[in-house]
């Protein structure tokens, strides 16, 4: 009887289970926004524009994975306990 079956099977619970518990917290997806934003523009930083838009996000988890908006915009997507800014493109 072959093994790679059940050794498939732990390491994709494994993987799972990590999933969640490295899901970003509410809090690390606002640090990241407010530092992207003060990177990308250092005026946007010293008015605090960041922090604004990291106040007004809305968190919104999925279990192994999470994100955050602005004005129905995705701004943050993150997983594995990264979080990536995603700057928002112009609503048509």
């Amino acid at each position: 009887m072959t093994k790679t079956p059940v050794v498939s099977a732990i390491v994709a619970v494994i993987v799972v289970a990590l999933a969640f518990a490295l899901n970003p917290s509410p809090e690390r997806h606002r640090e990241e926004i407010q530092k992207a934003i003060g990177e990308r523009s250092p005026l946007a930083g010293v008015l605090g524009l960041g922090a604004i838009t990291a106040f007004v996000s809305t968190y919104h988890p999925l279990g192994v994975a999470s994100y955050t908006t602005v004005n129905d915009r995705v701004v943050s997507v993150g997983a594995f306990g990264m979080v990536v800014f995603i700057q928002p493109s112009e609503k048509k």
